[in-house]
């Protein structure tokens, strides 16, 4: 589904509809994005696959069950579906874009780690996670409810330090990697 098709969608459902839509878009979109655009250097660790997938699934399940028990309450007196709408494609177009970049860099059946290179790469080691982040505060600013709020702070914080032991790791692991780039947020972090 194109970025304009879903936002077609959104602008049909209420602000207590959009949450619970925008996390089943989220899990289908991981789901397609390791099945068919990831190419992994090693193999992948079973019990962490379906540790993440476990958690990202939930995380939608639960929403849609706080969307029901939602119903019936006042709309927010501020509305900003539409704001969080950008926000929420702008993440899922850079993480889905990164994570193109990252499927590009090995031709196939080579295992070799390299550090990636394109996009964001020159400032961040995982503007993947970045972009993820800035998709789950699409969600919030869409539902502008309380459990949105903590699962876009949740994620915020799990992608901080993920990417803070991945920046970690690429300076043990290799001499040329540049002291500048940070963990996830450009010239901050």
């Amino acid at each position: 589904m194109m970025p304009e098709e879903v936002e077609e969608e959104l602008l049909s459902v209420t602000i207590l509809e959009a949450g619970p839509y925008l996390g089943m878009k989220i899990w289908k979109t991981k789901r397609y994005r390791v099945l068919f655009i990831h190419k992994y250097s090693g193999g992948v660790i079973l019990d962490s696959a379906i540790l993440i997938g476990t958690f990202y699934f939930s995380i939608t399940a639960t929403m849609i069950y706080f969307q029901h028990l939602s119903e019936g309450l006042p709309e927010p007196r501020i509305d900003l579906k539409y704001v969080g709408i950008i926000v929420f494609l702008l993440g899922i177009s850079g993480n889905l874009y990164h994570h193109y970049l990252l499927s590009k860099m090995r031709k196939d059946g080579e295992k070799q780690y390299k550090i990636p290179k394109g996009g964001l790469f020159d400032k961040v080691v995982c503007p993947h996670y970045l972009f993820e982040i800035i998709t789950f505060w699409g969600i919030f600013l869409i539902s502008q409810n309380l459990y949105a709020l903590f699962c876009a702070l949740g994620i915020s914080f799990y992608l901080m330090g993920r990417s803070y032991a991945t920046r970690k790791w690429y300076l043990s692991k290799f001499d040329i990697f540049p002291q500048d780039v940070k963990a996830v947020f450009p010239y901050v972090f």
